[in-house]
């Protein structure tokens, strides 16, 4: 019995050397050469954003537009770099437009009643505004107005940035983020500066190959483009989506494509003139 013991007590101590000296040694030893290979898979890094982004997220399923938005402006400034970033622009995108084009309250917006004499293209005027974009507020699906209606008006200050490598249109209010559309395909001339400014030159609105007006029946089931002056090739082009699998208008030779429910929505927002940059 003897020997068993002594066989017993080798075991334990050669074994235990054994497994110190692969630990300290040889484990050692294989981790650096695996991680000078690439070959090592760092530890997973806690996502400690996602409750703000859920919580987010959850004011704007219940309706609290407003209080989603402040959160997910505040979710953006403090995670700039977060996993969750782009899903924040785009739910602070759609949050932005559901209280603009709608008679959601909102500070930014007051209230205007329609006087004897009053025209949509004068009221939009007078209040700088568009025409468009009072009817995309007050959900009007024509230009007539009754005395004493009541208007919302809002005053946004829009600008664009084209990021040709993101692939994105990025809309501004007075120089803050508003909202992001994401390019379906792009038809653009080889050799591009690395800047460009241009501005908006016209909305154009299509039905049966013929442009029609904001004022006429055709007009809301019309395929909009909007046209860049300084920038040539530069024309947002609507590209079918489920909303619109089929379009009557083909495509410009050159020019970027958005999917039709987003350009809709764009041209709505834009008017002549407006600052638009063309970076990388």
């Amino acid at each position: 019995m003897k020997w068993l013991f002594v066989l017993f007590l080798a075991l334990v101590i050669f074994g235990g050397a054994a497994w110190f000296g692969y630990n300290t040694f040889i484990k050692e030893d294989i981790a650096v050469k695996k991680e000078q290979r690439g070959e090592v898979t760092p530890a997973p890094v806690p996502d400690i954003s996602l409750p703000e982004f859920q919580a987010a997220t959850q004011l704007r399923q219940e309706g609290k537009l407003t209080e989603s938005r402040d959160a997910l402006i505040g979710f953006i400034q403090k995670y700039p770099t977060g996993k969750h970033l782009d899903e924040a622009k785009d739910l602070l995108g759609e949050t932005n437009v559901a209280i603009l084009l709608s008679r959601y309250p909102s500070p930014e917006k007051t209230e205007y009643v329609v006087k004897s004499g009053d025209v949509l293209a004068k009221i939009a005027r007078k209040l700088k505004t568009t025409p468009e974009l009072i009817m995309r507020m007050n959900n009007m699906s024509g230009t007539m107005l009754r005395i004493g209606d009541h208007l919302l008006i809002s005053h946004p200050d829009f600008s664009m940035v084209i990021q040709r490598k993101a692939n994105s249109v990025v809309l501004l209010n007075h120089g803050a983020f508003f909202k992001q559309y994401h390019v379906r395909e792009a038809k653009l001339p080889g050799k591009q500066p690395a800047k460009i400014s241009a501005k908006v030159a016209e909305t154009m609105a299509w039905k049966d190959g013929k442009r029609v007006g904001v004022g006429s029946k055709e007009y809301l089931s019309s395929t909009r483009w909007v046209r860049l002056a300084g920038a040539a090739g530069y024309t947002l082009y609507s590209v079918p989506d489920s909303a619109h699998p089929n379009l009557d208008q083909p495509p410009p030779p050159v020019g970027l494509g958005l999917a039709a429910s987003d350009l809709e929505e764009l041209s709505s927002l834009v008017k002549n003139g407006m600052a638009v940059t063309i970076t990388d």
